[in-house]
């Protein structure tokens, strides 16, 4: 065989391979991975390569999106622009669910009700959620404290209405509280430890009894079909991720911290109030995403009614 014809057996070859290789496999080989600047555990996963190095036996490398909160993430889940979400606050998925996205549960950090709370300034009169009543409240539409509120005012006899919403980032709401613009703000950590250590905000009722305040992890309902070898080690990493930052308090903080450029006292109080224990999710364990899309549904916030046990459940392969 002359070279020119070697030459030719080998482009044939190589054309042959590039076509049976489908668009979809070659997505495949790259997780897309969508999070916030506070996405904790995956935030660790990323700085230390954890989890390209425990995807390399499979061939699958790791993009990283970073988003500014949870709604744009289950946006670009349910459009295919990403695979996976890291944490996002359990009013996410409600939302996202009512605008027909299509995506799946694959793992939940448990309830963390001390990791959000109704603030007021240090020396505020107030003393009661009931003293909210006819009192101007910070609070992020749509987000767990919106909830947190709202189920606060309702153990008080209260509808939200008997509050004046104020409907702010987490940034203006602290500065609406510290300037007196608003009487309260209803705040989730690191936001919350933040405030209190640097501004000695207090604390006037957390979730505690109220909010379980669980985080979830979700990809599209595609990826979730086809990668279970992927998800499998994915929520292998977090879970020990998040074992490590409980056992680790300092380093944690003081990684985690640099990260967020935080000081690292406020993201060790931050730290002790969430669970950071990730763990499957049930249909059963559902039943406080049903109240929430309720509560919600209830305020005219939902376009429509959601049956938060619809969404589809990631089963991990037993071993």
């Amino acid at each position: 065989m002359n070279r020119r014809s070697a030459a030719r057996l080998v482009l044939a070859g190589f054309a042959l391979s590039l076509l049976g290789r489908s668009p979809a496999a070659a997505e495949d080989a790259t997780l897309r991975i969508g999070y916030q600047r506070s996405s904790a555990l995956i935030s660790l996963l990323r700085e230390d390569a954890t989890l390209e190095t425990a995807l390399k036996p499979l061939g699958v490398s790791v993009s990283w999106h970073e988003f500014t909160s949870g709604l744009p993430i289950m946006e670009a889940l349910n459009v295919g622009r990403i695979d996976v979400s890291a944490d996002v606050a359990d009013t996410v998925p409600v939302f996202a669910q009512a605008a027909g996205a299509k995506i799946t549960y694959i793992a939940q950090e448990a309830a963390s009700p001390q990791a959000q709370a109704i603030l007021v300034p240090g020396d505020s009169p107030l003393k009661s959620v009931a003293e909210l009543k006819g009192r101007k409240v910070a609070v992020t539409k749509g987000a767990g404290s919106h909830y947190l509120l709202l189920a606060a005012l309702k153990a008080e006899g209260l509808p939200f209405k008997s509050i004046t919403p104020a409907y702010l980032t987490p940034a203006d709401g602290r500065s609406a509280l510290a300037g007196g613009s608003v009487d309260a703000w209803v705040a989730w950590d690191p936001f919350l430890s933040a405030a209190q250590i640097q501004a000695g905000a207090r604390i006037l009722k957390d979730g505690t009894g109220l909010s379980a305040y669980k985080r979830y992890y979700l990809a599209s309902d595609a990826y979730a079909e086809k990668r279970a070898d992927v998800l499998t080690l994915l929520v292998a990493k977090l879970r020990e991720a998040g074992a490590w930052v409980k056992a680790n308090p300092d380093a944690a903080a003081a990684r985690l911290g640099a990260l967020w450029k935080i000081e690292p006292d406020i993201v060790k109080q931050a730290n002790a109030r969430r669970s950071y224990r990730v763990e499957p999710v049930s249909r059963e364990g559902l039943a406080e995403q049903q109240t929430i899309a309720d509560a919600f549904r209830g305020e005219g916030l939902l376009p429509r009614p959601v049956d938060a046990a619809a969404l589809p459940v990631w089963d991990a392969p037993s071993r």
